[in-house]
């Protein structure tokens, strides 16, 4: 179940998208129970990245109990990766693309599709539906393979290896929530991607299984 909200705190109100947990269908490759707390691990670790990818999402009770409520963001519905090609201003939409790239590597995405990829009023990628994540075995499917084998520009290195910083400490309180909201063997497998990842230097190339999700968009 996917719910559209209204959150209200004081005088303030905005839309957010609400997804409980007793929503889930469950699936026969992640523990049940846990698409929620995987929305939510995904803010924080684009948070400890610094590159706010991710809308805010908090892992909060709501009218049909537990479950993640992330900022809603205004979009075209008719705009997302697959258009952005079409646009004058496509070359500017590249470092974050290569973000969204890199996130979903480090996060073992399993289904970046282009519709998950919102381009707001001001220019800004955010990616959405984070539910297919952490997986501990290697599952990446996603649609952003442009950078394929091309070198990690320097200042996101830069960012990948604070994030390697940040989850050996364990007093660090974003590397505690983490530890709240997946499993022990999905903390250190995403570990061992990022130091692959690191060692690598480069964008990884699509492996021999299944890369893409389907649909598409």
């Amino acid at each position: 179940y996917t719910c559209l909200v209204t959150i209200s705190h004081d005088d303030t109100k905005f839309l957010g998208i609400y997804k409980p947990r007793m929503g889930e269908r469950p699936l026969w490759d992640f523990p049940d129970g846990t698409l929620c707390q995987r929305e939510t691990a995904s803010f924080v670790v684009s948070e400890m990245l610094g590159w706010h990818i991710v809308p805010p999402t908090l892992l909060r009770e709501g009218p049909r109990g537990i479950g993640s409520v992330q900022a809603f963001i205004n979009h075209d519905p008719n705009v997302h990766y697959f258009t952005f090609g079409d646009d004058d201003n496509a070359e500017k939409l590249i470092p974050q693309l290569q973000k969204m790239a890199l996130f979903d590597v480090i996060i073992n995405n399993v289904d970046r599709k282009g519709g998950h990829c919102l381009l707001d009023e001001s220019g800004k990628v955010w990616g959405i539906d984070h539910g297919l994540t952490f997986h501990p075995s290697n599952k990446l499917r996603t649609v952003i393979w442009d950078f394929a084998g091309q070198a990690i520009p320097d200042a996101m290195m830069h960012d990948i290896q604070s994030l390697c910083a940040k989850l050996e400490t364990t007093d660090d309180p974003d590397t505690q929530q983490l530890t709240q909201l997946i499993n022990a063997p999905e903390l250190s497998t995403m570990k061992r991607r990022i130091d692959r990842l690191v060692q690598a230097g480069i964008f990884p190339m699509p492996g021999a299984g299944p890369n893409r999700p389907w649909p598409a968009v």
